[in-house]
């Protein structure tokens, strides 16, 4: 279904502009006042609204914040002229997703303006439909994601979870194996019954063992008395065994005996016991690879890899950063009290740029560390990297393998952000210096490094 984008400005010019520059991929309505605009909006849901800033009948800012003030996440953008620049950047700092300055001169920059305001309004209504649904079901936290790498694993998931055999998460760290298993439980036929987690890689192997297998009063220094173990407390539901490839030796034969006989033996005792629950397994480390290295028992791989589903890392899923990092935001707003965002273009930009090596974790830390610290309002890159933090200068094209997996767009932007502070640099942050050397107009210049984080203010 084509995006629904509403256009409100009283020049001929511009309306016949975007409408047919927006026509092959969005259906776009027409307004040329503030009550056409009104009446427009009430009877549409559209995804991205561009208002100018002067009507003839109103003032766009101020109609603007009464559209937000109806849907808290409308994503709009000002179209506004030269003179106007310094209120369109005050109401960029109460939640607009930018600004445009007309004429416009680069239709190429203003379409990438406009997709990347499209893919934010994309990922307020992913995780709203996803909430809602949850709300609905019941079911346990679902992973984040609409990428193809993220539709595949989602779909694996729920082909599997459905079936009682044992499941086998690999991935990174940081890749959400944990949230997979969840969803597995939740989608099983054991959802009405436990769901225990342990990590085997966080625990010294007796410790590890006592709470797999349960003991009996006096079996050791300190057991006063007898205790059931993961595997008999998990009766009839899901056991999720995290770094199953940092389990000992010992504990990996012990395993193996559960999974055959379906029953646990107690420290302590002689006495088996029923084991009936089904298990999930995760690691980090290709378990094949520590198999054919002699750490880990070929036959217990055989035994829980009967199904294994791989968690592709968030280099491979560069569609899926929007959503995470906006439902992120949103869940450290809430949980910090605190009115944060929209991410503004050149944060959408600078996170999308990053390598990510610590995954889906690793972006979840970045976008609390950002709210933790900001008072309020949109977030920009300096908020999300901060000097002397893992970011800070944002990724750069500095090879040609990486230029190569860049889109065009991504490209010219990425240049285009490193050329302008370069430019500044050279000039001794002197905005009216670097528009000499750059041969560009002040006034634009100053607006494309407001766009990219490069200035704040004037």
């Amino acid at each position: 279904m084509l995006p629904k984008i509403l256009v409100v400005d009283d020049d001929r010019h511009t309306r016949i502009l975007l409408d047919r520059l927006l026509a092959k991929t969005a259906l776009v309505s027409l307004a040329t006042d503030g009550a056409e605009a009104r009446r427009l909006f009430a009877a549409g849901d559209f995804n991205l609204v561009l208002m100018d800033q002067r009507l003839p009948d109103d003032n766009g800012i101020d109609l603007l914040r009464e559209f937000r003030a109806r849907r808290p996440h409308l994503v709009s953008i000002l179209m506004t002229g030269f003179a106007d620049v310094r209120d369109a950047v005050a109401a960029v700092r109460e939640g607009l997703f930018d600004y445009l300055t007309k004429p416009f001169e680069d239709l190429e920059a203003l379409e990438a303006v406009i997709g990347k305001a499209l893919e934010l309004d994309r990922a307020y209504r992913e995780i709203h439909g996803l909430r809602a649904r949850l709300s609905d079901t019941g079911e346990a936290p679902a992973i984040i994601g609409q990428s193809p790498a993220m539709e595949r694993v989602l779909g694996q998931i729920r082909q599997v979870a459905g079936l009682d055999t044992t499941v086998l998460l690999e991935g990174e760290s940081g890749t959400g194996k944990d949230l997979a298993a969840k969803m597995i439980h939740a989608l099983s036929t054991r959802a009405a019954k436990p769901f225990l987690e342990v990590n085997c890689g966080g625990l010294p192997e007796t410790l590890l063992e006592s709470l797999l297998f349960g003991y009996e009063k006096g079996a050791f220094t300190g057991a006063g008395q007898a205790n059931a173990g993961y595997f008999e407390k998990a009766h009839e539901g899901n056991l999720f065994l995290d770094e199953i490839a940092d389990m000992s030796p010992k504990l990996q034969s012990n395993l193996l005996r559960v999974l055959q006989d379906h029953s646990v033996t107690r420290i302590g005792s002689t006495q088996p016991r029923q084991a009936d629950f089904r298990l999930i397994c995760a690691t980090n480390r290709p378990l094949l690879a520590e198999v054919r290295a002699g750490r880990f028992r070929e036959d217990l791989y055989y035994r829980i890899a009967v199904v294994s589903v791989t968690l592709p890392p968030l280099r491979e899923r560069a569609g899926d950063i929007v959503s995470l990092a906006t439902h992120f935001l949103d869940v450290y707003s809430t949980k910090f009290d605190k009115i944060c965002g929209p991410l503004t273009p050149a944060a959408l930009q600078a996170l999308e740029s990053q390598r990510w090596e610590g995954n889906v974790r690793q972006l979840q830390h970045c976008i609390e560390r950002a709210v933790a610290l900001h008072p309020g309002g949109p977030i920009d890159t300096l908020h999300l990297f901060p000097a002397g933090t893992p970011g800070a200068g944002m990724a750069r094209c500095d090879d040609s393998a990486t230029a190569a997996a860049l889109g065009y767009q991504d490209a010219r932007a990425d240049f285009e952000r490193d050329y302008f502070r370069r430019l500044l640099d050279a000039a001794g942050g002197n905005i009216s210096e670097a528009a000499r050397l750059g041969g560009i107009p002040r006034q634009n210049l100053y607006v494309r490094m407001k766009r990219w984080g490069i200035v704040t203010d004037k």
